[in-house]
């Protein structure tokens, strides 16, 4: 299993940059997710980021490398893979740790390219309208599903994960045992064929025919 971790409070959450990783982060993830290839073992993993981490220090470090890196070898890991977003997966920092046979999203969760906020700031000049770019972007894990991209969706109680955390790791888990024994139950080739079948098939779109 790896996962973005984050804080209970502030001081916490300020050790762990927000959950926003640095490229070591993202390193030390393809180590172990190598490791339990060349064992056999299948790989869980667990996101709740705003992003990768976006100070100098992390783009002097090769912070586009280790995603675009990640993405790649991700895309050829010989065992299954299987994805939960928790609270919100924001971007690549999301999706270096993302691109797995299965995606599945708490009821809550959130998954998008980029914030409301800053969708909104480029798109209109206007972070103020994040609410209307919230509608606009799909980000909601019923959507998502609707599109394609999220394949199961883990209901959490109706206050949210955190108000019950036996009820909801009592959910991910029943989720879990179910996926992995079906990617288990695939061979190699399958398994790696409808892997990047997956991600090729993600936002696919037709253009309407000219007049």
């Amino acid at each position: 299993m790896i996962g973005h971790r984050k804080g209970h409070h502030l001081e916490e959450n300020q050790r762990c940059q927000f959950g926003m990783p640095h490229p070591e982060g993202y390193r030390k993830a393809l180590r172990l997710m190598k490791q339990a290839e060349k064992f056999g073992r299948p790989i869980i993993s667990f996101i709740d980021t705003p992003g990768a981490y976006c100070g100098v220090g992390a783009e002097e470090r090769g912070q586009g490398e280790a995603i675009a890196r990640n993405l790649c070898e991700m895309a050829r890991l010989r065992v299954p893979v299987l994805v939960v977003v928790l609270g919100e997966g924001g971007s690549g920092g999301a999706l270096a740790i993302g691109a797995g046979d299965e995606l599945a999203m708490l009821s809550h969760a959130l998954y998008s390219v980029i914030s409301p906020r800053g969708f909104a700031s480029l798109l209109w000049k206007d972070p103020s309208r994040e609410r209307e770019a919230a509608d606009s972007i799909h980000i909601t894990a019923g959507d998502l599903q609707a599109l394609g991209i999220c394949d199961a969706i883990i209901q959490e109680p109706g206050e949210g994960a955190h108000t019950d955390l036996r009820q909801t790791a009592e959910a991910i888990r029943s989720y879990l045992i179910t996926a992995v024994s079906r990617q288990l139950a695939k061979s190699e080739q399958i398994l790696l064929d409808q892997r990047q079948m997956k991600f090729r098939r993600t936002a696919r779109y037709h253009e309407p025919a000219a007049n």
